[in-house]
């Protein structure tokens, strides 16, 4: 009997050391994970200062045309994102991958109120858009804002991208973007040679586009020449129509920024490029002067549209 007793007490003890895990530390071994691991958590550094994010966002709301095509090229569908600048309510480039998408207002006024209810765990946005609501959608979910837009498109990208934790994602998109640039441009040969002027049109208005803007950034990468007029590092300037020759050169890409059902943008184009001012200009006289869709070129801004842009370019001086 006291053989078979000590034989029990060595049974139970070998069976509380494998409980307490064998070497007693109470840790996995390597390559094992535990099995309620916390979600890691990560400083995200952005114009507005420094913001907490836990884990992988699942529902995230978007303030800016740009950043919802981040989310998308990504992989990522928002719970809610800004009217389009153009479309009903979306850009016609982006509409089948926004179905079923809650509209929150625009850009320049997004509705706080429905972003609370929506209960997101990430709100991305921008400070020169939407700095002084700040304080109110950081109380509603972690929040991270961009400096700007136009000019920071890559940039931008980078940001929300580390802040969605899916920043290698990114790099697949950014590397597959940057070798269609490469593509483009071999593509192109010399014609990059060839000065490229941008123009806008609104309704009474005309700007000159310099090289600081999202269509001129692209047009920078592909090495393309522009008119000395507008081999500036700015975004752009408003111009009356004795200055119409600034948007002289080889070529002229213009949009035309008409809202739905507004024609007041084209009127004023037709007016400028019929003017006797605008028969002197080589691009006139040459029929270089092309009409491009603003949502890609200008007003969407974003990594989808950066991509359609470059095949825009290339068919279009395919044709030249």
């Amino acid at each position: 009997m006291k053989k078979i007793s000590a034989l029990a007490v060595v049974l139970v003890l070998a069976l509380v050391a494998a409980a307490c895990g064998g070497g007693g530390s109470g840790k996995p071994e390597a390559g094992q994970q535990p099995s309620q691991q916390e979600p890691a958590s990560r400083t995200i550094k952005h114009a507005m200062g420094e913001t907490k994010i836990t884990g992988t966002p699942q529902r995230v709301v978007v303030l800016t045309n740009q950043g919802t095509e981040s989310l998308l090229a990504l992989g990522v569908k928002p719970v809610a994102a800004v009217k389009s600048w153009i479309g009903d309510p979306w850009f016609e480039h982006i509409k089948e991958q926004m179905a079923d998408v809650k509209m929150i207002g625009d850009e320049t006024q997004p509705n706080v109120e429905v972003i609370a209810t929506l209960k997101p765990d990430l709100i991305l946005g921008t400070k020169v858009r939407q700095e002084k609501i700040y304080q109110q959608l950081s109380a509603i979910a972690p929040t991270v804002f961009t400096e700007n837009l136009g000019d920071s498109m890559i940039d931008n990208f980078k940001l929300y991208a580390a802040a969605l934790n899916k920043e290698a994602e990114g790099k697949a998109v950014l590397d597959d973007y940057n070798k269609a640039v490469e593509q483009t441009k071999a593509h192109l040969g010399d014609k990059t040679n060839m000065r490229v002027s941008l123009a806008r049109f609104q309704p009474g208005k005309v700007r000159v586009y310099y090289k600081n803007n999202f269509a001129g950034i692209i047009l920078s990468q592909l090495g393309f020449a522009r008119p000395d007029a507008q081999n500036k590092d700015d975004f752009s300037a408003d111009i009356t129509q004795e200055q119409m020759t600034v948007l002289d050169g080889d070529v002229m890409f213009y949009f035309v920024s008409d809202r739905q059902g507004d024609t007041g943008a084209k009127k004023t184009a037709e007016e400028w490029l019929g003017s006797p001012l605008a028969q002197n200009m080589n691009v006139v006289k040459t029929k270089r002067a092309f009409v491009v869709n603003e949502p890609i070129w200008n007003t969407s801004g974003g990594i989808i549209a950066a991509k359609l842009l470059l095949e825009d370019i290339r068919k279009r001086f395919d044709s030249l």
